[in-house]
């Protein structure tokens, strides 16, 4: 006995374990320096929006074999015991002698198995469709997750690069102050200069602390759409080259409206639709279902006595439910599914023109964004070849400090405006694959 309760104690404990360990999920580590593509992964395995996707294709997986299970036999057992402290039923033991009886247990099953339903029928037809429209569901969670952190990953990129202009432009500044103060103590200029280069040098440093605060708040919503853990601390890898040779794409692509995923759930949601138009269809045939019982029952007046002898009884038939007359209640749910698959097929019709007009637009604003790209990726060189030139020649005496305030503003701009149109040309690109339905998530993970 006690190597059972021994047994049965190492068994609970190991079920027990084994139901811990399956119950947590382990924690996804994520790198600290980590590109696009390693983000956009890690998105996928623990963005809460696509893992609730993945859950709703396990419940909806349930639900069809839940409805799929009355096609298998349905069995039930019964089993009653009544004691009768007054009245009883009566039982003859021996032909024309009446005896009264006190106990009364009865044990039995019943089987029963569904030749044709309706609704039975409905499920079993529904079950590939519905499993296609939450496979959809999911890929459609998966590509919003791929276009969002990808274009929350191009914003804190340019806010970092931003930020790195804005420091280089500090530290001109901060050399162009020392450079206008020294001329001002040699008393080659006034002290204008060096008040001008000041007031620059401050303003500078407070957009640099309002580019740092953004970067922090772009950080948490990238962490937030990642499905990442605030408290980790990443940095995001860059590589020009990579992302300028990515910022092309073919822009003599039309639209294909099949490829859109939003577009494919439509036209399974119209299969599922159509399906319950033929449900209401056919829904004045009959109902057929074999069914059998075999049960015992025990009687006698005495408790100790009552299973000493049974009364067993049993039978197989088939039962036949044929519907008559159900006050138009058929004909008025068939008329709705019908006007609900006239409403599926006008929403097929409106994201048509949707995904017709979004790329549109996409294209329009890809093709500007390169546009501006091209014209100003030459602009920073020579930007910078107009301060030098120009700072060399306020030290000399040649220039004003007027001239160097504009030709470092000037260089600002042109790169400030070279990652502006960098970016804004790669989130263009995101948005036009999503409208062409080419952003899929296998091209992620190649």
């Amino acid at each position: 006995m006690k190597k059972i309760y021994s047994l049965l104690i190492i068994n609970i404990v190991v079920l027990s374990a084994a139901t811990a360990a399956f119950a947590q999920r382990p924690a996804d580590s994520i790198p600290s320096v980590i590109t696009l593509k390693q983000s956009i992964l890690f998105a996928l395995r623990n963005q809460p929006a696509v893992r609730q996707a993945a859950i709703d294709q396990q419940i909806n997986e349930r639900d069809i074999r839940i409805s799929l299970s009355a096609w298998l036999p349905q069995v039930n057992s019964t089993g009653v015991y009544n004691h009768y402290f007054k009245g009883s039923p009566v039982a003859s033991a021996t032909p024309g002698v009446v005896s009264p009886i006190d106990e009364f247990s009865s044990l039995g099953v019943q089987a029963s198995q569904t030749i044709y339903n309706n609704d039975v029928l409905l499920a079993s037809k529904t079950a590939n469709y519905s499993r296609m429209y939450y496979q959809q569901n999911a890929v459609s969670a998966q590509i919003n997750v791929v276009s969002d952190v990808s274009k929350a990953f191009y914003d804190v990129l340019l806010s970092e690069k931003q930020l790195n202009i804005v420091n280089e432009n500090i530290t001109r500044l901060q050399r162009s102050l020392k450079d206008a103060y020294s001329r001002y103590q040699a008393g080659v200029v006034d002290k204008i200069d060096y008040k001008q280069a000041t007031i620059a040098l401050n303003n500078e440093i407070a957009v640099r602390k309002q580019v740092s605060e953004a970067i922090n708040a772009k950080l948490a919503y990238l962490k937030q759409i990642m499905g990442a853990n605030p408290q980790n601390q990443i940095t995001l890898s860059y590589d020009s080259t990579n992302y300028e040779q990515e910022a092309y794409i073919d822009t003599n692509q039309s639209v294909n409206y099949t490829n859109r995923i939003e577009y494919q759930m439509l036209l399974s949601q119209k299969n599922l639709r159509n399906l319950n138009v033929d449900y209401y269809k056919w829904g004045f045939l009959p109902s057929l279902t074999a069914n059998g019982s075999y049960s015992m029952a025990y009687l006698n007046t005495q408790f100790r006595d009552l299973y000493d002898r049974s009364y067993p009884t049993g039978y197989v038939g088939l039962s036949l439910a044929l519907p008559i007359f159900q006050g138009t209640k058929r004909l008025q749910n068939l008329s709705k599914a019908k006007l609900e698959v006239q409403r599926n097929d006008l929403d097929i019709v409106n994201t048509e023109n949707t995904i017709n007009t979004q790329f549109t637009q996409a294209l329009a604003s890809y093709k500007s964004n390169y546009t501006a790209w091209q014209a100003v990726k030459q602009n920073v060189d020579l930007a910078k070849d107009v301060y030098n030139v120009v700072s060399l020649q306020y030290r000399e005496g040649v220039k004003t400090y007027l001239d160097v305030i504009v030709a470092q503003s000037d260089l600002r701009t042109a790169e400030l405006n070279y990652y502006n149109s960098l970016f804004q040309l790669l989130s263009s690109k995101i948005d036009l694959k999503k409208s062409m339905g080419t952003l899929t998530v296998d091209s992620i993970q190649q």
